[in-house]
């Protein structure tokens, strides 16, 4: 893929183009027009503090429930200090290193429109911790999910301060050393700019983009390895008829039935003649099944793709409009309700999954008890339908919705909470969950085939199955599985569809 610097605008981020910076590893810049409007609202905010005689919450006064407590001209950069400082209360596992530079990006581009009051010395080195690959240490515990994600923003702003730790080539580092390293001053914070940083959802939007651009791949492998175990079980493909899905509509529905028919088309497997008139659910409904997921991933891919081109922090400033504004765009409830649902939608693909694993084991349909030539001496396939099972049953768990629950904070001012964050980071161990359980189908889906032969399925799944087996081969008797099932992970994950 080429590199090149790719330019932040007023304009939408999308999808693809947050696909081709991440992959590609492309350095970002900022755009003349966003330079303009950021510095534009900066002088604004300036002018206004100097004229404006009432306070202004969070600009001229404390945060939260000291939103009544004044503040001195003289003392706002400590206050917003303070505030980065005392708010760095993040808990738990290190927040992914590859998330974290979504986190990053996502607080750019919230920031580029000029509605926030930051420096362009501010968001300038947010671009180049971007560009740099220097990513703050963040933690995945502390988040309400509304008034912004203060805790895991802090320590992602921290080091703009000198002040905070950074992963740099995979190594914790004190983000003073890096910053002198690359002949970086600590950002002198004017006022509002913690508030600015602090406020937002950027933690819960990052852990939503990765969860959905990661929905979108297992959705398409789900359907791709869904296909050869239909074709390994001996399934029948009037389920997957283009007027079965006419008569409902749904276009997720219609969509992965289509699916089906391309990779199915021209299999010697498929036309061959069936004695058994109807497949299980778990292949029979797979049009229904997988299709309902389609569609709530796409509902949520909408949501998602709104949140990353909105302005989340608080107060908002307008200045053509002379208003600075004080409301409630950081609160992740959108995203909250979202996370959840993709959960359901991404848990429910390993679902299926795993009861087509257990069928191609279960010694029907020609094929052997556990998928071995010698049952009995060897347990073959046993196994890893049990650690799908478990995975499946741990995925089912985690989607028992954050989004229901709200816990009243700062002294009764933030009464209502999103939970947004918990959403989030339960949807990110699903996404991995389900990534896991497709991987196991794969192995049973893979090994069963090879009793067919020298019956051929479709050339899309032929060449499919090739490229497995040049990372994974059959399994002639019992051996360490657990090398195979990871190597089975590496190849759903890594897979170009």
């Amino acid at each position: 893929m080429e590199t090149k610097t790719f330019e932040i605008t007023l304009k939408d981020l999308s999808f693809e183009e947050i696909g081709q910076i991440i992959d590609g590893h492309w350095p970002i810049s900022l755009s003349k027009e966003v330079i303009a409007a950021v510095q534009k609202c900066r002088d604004y905010l300036d002018q206004k503090t100097k004229t404006h005689p009432e306070p202004i919450y969070g600009v001229t006064t404390g945060f939260g429930s000291l939103c009544n407590v004044s503040i001195s001209e003289a003392q706002l950069s400590q206050l917003q200090k303070n505030l980065m400082m005392s708010h760095a209360c993040g808990l738990g596992e290190p927040v992914p290193q590859e998330v974290v530079k979504l986190m990053l990006l996502m607080k750019i581009k919230s920031l580029s429109y000029g509605n926030s009051g930051v420096q362009v010395v501010t968001i300038q080195r947010l671009v180049d911790f971007f560009n740099n690959d220097v990513l703050p240490v963040v933690y995945q515990q502390g988040s309400l999910g509304a008034s912004g994600d203060l805790a895991p923003l802090a320590h992602m702003c921290l080091p703009l301060i000198g002040l905070g730790e950074v992963w740099v080539n995979g190594e914790k580092r004190p983000a003073s050393e890096v910053l002198a390293k690359h002949g970086w001053q600590p950002v002198e914070l004017a006022s509002k700019e913690g508030l600015a940083l602090l406020n937002g959802t950027q933690f819960m939007s990052a852990f939503a983009v990765h969860n959905v651009m990661k929905a979108q791949h297992l959705s398409k492998m789900a359907d791709l390895i869904g296909a050869l175990s239909l074709e390994a079980f001996d399934g029948r493909i009037e389920p997957f008829y283009p007027e079965i899905q006419e008569v409902r509509r749904h276009q997720g529905q219609v969509d992965t039935a289509a699916a089906f028919r391309k990779y199915l088309e021209g299999s010697e497997m498929i036309k061959r003649h069936k004695t058994h008139v109807q497949d299980p659910y778990s292949f029979r409904c797979i049009p229904q099944v997988h299709g309902a997921s389609k569609d709530a991933i796409e509902y949520v891919s909408r949501i998602t793709f709104e949140e990353i081109n909105a302005v989340t922090d608080n107060p908002t400033v307008f200045p053509d409009k002379d208003l600075v504004i004080s409301a409630g765009n950081f609160h992740g409830q959108p995203l909250a309700l979202t996370q959840d649902f993709l959960s359901i939608a991404v848990a429910e693909l390993g679902n299926i999954s795993e009861r087509r694993t257990y069928q191609l084991i279960a010694g029907k349909r020609e094929l052997p008890s556990f998928l071995v030539k010698k049952p009995g001496l060897n347990s073959g396939f046993m196994i890893p339908q049990y650690a799908a099972a478990s995975i499946v049953s741990q995925s089912k768990q985690l989607c028992c919705p954050a989004s229901v629950d709200s816990i009243e904070s700062s002294q009764g001012q933030e009464d209502h909470v999103s939970m947004g964050a918990n959403a989030a980071t339960k949807a990110y161990r699903v996404m991995d969950n389900t990534e896991r359980v497709l991987a196991i189908e794969l192995f049973n889906a893979a090994q069963a085939f090879e009793f067919r032969r020298p019956v051929k399925t479709s050339p899309i799944l032929e060449k499919f199955l090739a490229a497995y087996r040049k990372e994974v081969a059959f399994v002639e008797d019992d051996s360490v599985m657990y090398p195979l099932i990871q190597k089975s992970v590496d190849f759903v994950r890594n897979w170009k569809i």
